[in-house]
């Protein structure tokens, strides 16, 4: 059956504490039972005791049984217990008097010939030897209660009967109201819970669930929206990169449309300037393309990765030896800090070589002319630490957050027509992790960005 969750756990919860009050209930009624008639029965024994120096002193008075034979009615005088002064003790108030124990008893003769009371005489009875001089007169036997019969037995049975069934009943009762309240208190969150979910799986990505306690639930729901929104943050950026995308390729799609439809209407000339021109738009589409291929393979792990042992110094001097004429022609000072002795690192040149082509061709393209890149490196804690600082203009401080986000390029000046299309930054957060190590960014005392690099400094 299709339950919902709420009255399952009602449903199991009830039916536990019935059962449990049945057999409660079963049990006490089957204890009371052999324990009530236990108890007669042990109360009829000391009657049975009691009763014994009573027929004997009958037996001693009269010589033989013949005066019970002859007067029924002594029997049950000869019962009575006696006692040192010949009162009556007040056994009619024993709970073997009230339940009619001795007339249960049975007086045999020597040869087990009735005498006298009951008149069936029970094979598992219990008996007494009716002993006068030595010698064995009769036998005093006692049929024991197998059940209860009388009407006092039977009303305090059944009142101890009802009682059990009452605390079963109020279990119940009680059990049924705890599994409705836990049903419904406990089971409420998760419900909202299961809602939402279907709600996320539907697309509703900024669903909440409200947290109403610190429990194991509180955690679900907490656990629940932390999901929802990342859930949502992704949407928002997958949406935000297929905008991007779509914005980036139009551009340099858009100019060689337009200069190849000049060349075709004969507006413009094929010459050496227009094939640089048109090569130049290629090489932005190439760029693009291939920048996009590796943020694909490194965020599903297979950007792949040639390690070996080199000197990271020696190709810093190289990298900072291709950017000479550049920034030269920029307008920008080198100034490099790298000192003499090596910086040995585990690493793929390949990759290496690409993060920090990356880092020049963002100063070179946004330092204002007159400035200056400053490089420094260092060994530090198993690794190399690089320092690239460039001057004015800087990054506010809302964006440095984002600075390696893909497609993120910051407003104002840095953010120029000659910019990128903003996936330098995020491709080199990609291969110094590669490399066990971080990239970070904050702002330089030159006035312009901070960009440090650590490599193989943090645990693999």
């Amino acid at each position: 059956m299709n339950l919902p969750l709420t009255a399952k756990l009602f449903a199991a919860v009830l039916s536990t504490a019935m059962a449990v009050a049945v057999a409660m209930g079963v049990a006490a009624h089957i204890n009371l039972d052999r324990g009530f008639l236990g108890y007669l029965n042990e109360q009829a024994a000391q009657r049975l005791d009691m009763a014994l120096p009573g027929v004997v002193a009958g037996y001693r008075r009269h010589g033989s049984w013949d005066f019970l034979r002859q007067q029924p009615g002594q029997w049950f005088r000869l019962l009575r217990p006696a006692t040192g002064d010949g009162s009556d003790p007040g056994m009619q108030d024993s709970p073997a008097e009230l339940t009619g124990a001795n007339r249960r008893f049975t007086l045999l003769d020597a040869r087990r010939q009735r005498v006298a009371g009951f008149e069936r005489v029970a094979a598992q009875g219990l008996e007494r030897a009716v002993v006068v001089d030595g010698a064995t007169v009769g036998w005093l036997v006692m049929a024991p209660f197998e059940s209860v019969s009388s009407a006092a037995e039977k009303r305090f049975a059944q009142a101890q009967t009802r009682a059990s069934w009452a605390v079963g009943l109020g279990a119940t009762l009680l059990a049924a109201g705890v599994a409705f309240w836990a049903s419904r208190r406990l089971l409420r969150p998760v419900q909202r819970v299961a809602a939402a979910t279907h709600r996320l799986a539907a697309g509703d990505y900024q669903i909440r669930v409200h947290e109403t306690s610190h429990d194991e639930v509180g955690q679900l729901a907490q656990d629940f929206n932390r999901l929802a929104h990342t859930l949502q943050r992704n949407e928002l950026m997958r949406r935000e990169f297929m905008a991007d995308v779509s914005h980036e390729l139009r551009t340099p799609l858009g100019v060689l449309h337009g200069e190849l439809e000049a060349l075709e209407d004969g507006v413009r000339q094929l010459d050496a300037a227009s094939l640089r021109s048109l090569q130049g738009e290629v090489a932005t589409l190439n760029k693009l393309v291939n920048d996009l291929y590796d943020l694909s393979l490194a965020d599903v792990g297979a950007l792949s990765y040639r390690k070996v042992d080199l000197d990271l110094q020696d190709l810093l001097r190289s990298t900072a030896g291709v950017f000479a004429e550049r920034l030269q022609a920029a307008g920008l000072r080198l100034e490099l800090r790298l000192g003499d002795r090596p910086l040995p690192l585990f690493g793929d040149e390949r990759r290496l070589q690409q993060l920090f082509n990356n880092l020049f061709e963002n100063s070179c393209r946004y330092t204002d002319a007159g400035g200056t890149l400053q490089l420094a490196a260092r060994t530090e804690g198993g690794g190399v630490v690089v320092d690239l600082q460039d001057s004015a203009p800087g990054v506010a401080g809302e964006a440095l957050a984002r600075i390696f986000d893909r497609f993120f390029r910051v407003e104002g000046s840095r953010n120029r027509a000659s910019g990128g299309a903003g996936l330098g930054l995020s491709i080199c957060q990609r291969i110094a992790e590669a490399h066990d190590g971080r990239i970070t960014a904050q702002a330089s005392p030159l006035g312009g960005l901070w960009i440090r690099v650590a490599l193989g400094t943090e645990p693999a």
